[in-house]
């Protein structure tokens, strides 16, 4: 009774957020990407079965799961054939038997992009040493907090979002998370409502610098504004399928429910649109890791104005080397997707103090 009044508390809270300034579609989106090779190498089934330092990200009631005390967590990704690079860094530790607390940083960035503007020089000729670069970046600065009761666990995100565009814009935000995780036998289930509240991005830009090129090319000269994302809601369910001898395998489902118009997902409509996806991990002695996943269910379509359906598949390996976890990933195996495949690398370390 509790959680469902705080679920509507929330949403209530996130309309009158939303009442205050525009919630476009897709904002902030570059956290819904994930975190972790393990997690993208399964399609991205985590909500309910996360158990390590990337739970701050995907499930922050899940950090009660933590097996050593201490956690740190890296993570690199290129996309776009290297145009943008995708980085996380988590660190994560019990405060006390019940409670549980992680430091996530995310960064989503596009960096050398070239600033043209003074391309021609005073006598209108091109002088290519006069172009300049500057870096587009997304940041995310995650501080988790878990608490244990029983087969329950509760937990929670205060986030900080930076995102910048060179000297011409930057923003700053604020958001929360609210999660729970529960186990019972083999089962693992999980739910978080991501900006619970509404997490807001207030966005100043510098207008000066662009004034006399936008003036000349009729554009329209960009304003301060307060962008709000709306909450999402992600539920997860998890079950450990093989347990024998040395092998031990699981299988998991998730669904992200968004709120923020219609999307392109399996299943959309005005009021939500909800994006399902599924995993499965197979281990031997806890050493060797092989993963698969599928997600990204949608319909495109193609040039002669057909539909077609497709998906993003995904494919993953583990391997556990004295207490350090080295997960590999691969994404859209086979090119299913419009866009590249992507590799990404990950290092996970636990230890306990002496």
């Amino acid at each position: 009774m509790r959680i469902a009044l705080l679920f509507t508390l929330c949403l209530f809270c996130s309309g009158l957020v939303v009442g205050q300034g525009n919630a476009p579609k897709y904002s902030n989106e570059f956290l819904a990407i994930g975190v972790g090779a393990r997690a993208l190498g399964m399609g991205n089934t985590q909500v309910g079965l996360t158990n390590d330092v990337t739970a701050g990200y995907w499930n922050p009631a899940a950090l009660t799961q933590l097996t050593e005390q201490y956690q740190v967590g890296l993570m690199h990704a290129a996309y776009f054939a290297g145009i943008a690079n995708y980085d996380f860094a988590g660190f994560a530790t019990p405060i006390d038997s019940n409670t549980f607390m992680g430091v996530s940083v995310i960064r989503f960035g596009v960096d050398n992009i070239p600033d043209t503007r003074f391309l021609y020089d005073a006598s209108g000729a091109i002088n290519y040493d006069n172009i300049r670069f500057f870096s587009a970046a997304d940041y995310a600065f995650m501080f988790s907090l878990a608490k244990k009761m029983g087969g329950l666990s509760l937990g929670g995100n205060l986030k900080v979002i930076h995102r910048t565009v060179g000297d011409f814009a930057n923003a700053w935000g604020f958001g929360l998370d609210a999660a729970l995780q529960y186990n019972r036998g083999n089962w693992k289930m999980g739910a978080v409502l991501r900006d619970a509240t509404g997490t807001f991005n207030a966005w100043t830009h510098n207008s000066s610098l662009v004034i006399d090129v936008y003036t000349q090319t009729g554009n329209v000269i960009p304003e301060s504004s307060l962008e709000i994302t709306l909450p999402r809601l992600s539920l997860g369910l998890a079950n450990a399928v093989v347990n024998r001898g040395k092998w031990t395998g699981l299988v998991g489902a998730d669904v992200d429910l968004t709120f923020d118009g219609q999307r392109n997902t399996l299943i959309k409509s005005k009021l939500a649109s909800i994006d399902p996806k599924a995993g499965f991990e197979v281990s031997y002695a806890q050493k060797a890791f092989l993963r698969g996943g599928v997600s990204q269910l949608q319909q495109v379509k193609d040039f002669d104005g057909s539909k077609s359906w497709t998906y993003l598949p995904s494919f993953g390996i583990g391997l556990n080397l004295q207490g350090v976890q080295i997960d590999y990933a691969l994404t859209d195996i086979g090119n299913r997707t419009q866009s590249p495949y992507s590799h990404i690398f990950s290092l996970r370390y636990g230890w306990n103090a002496k």
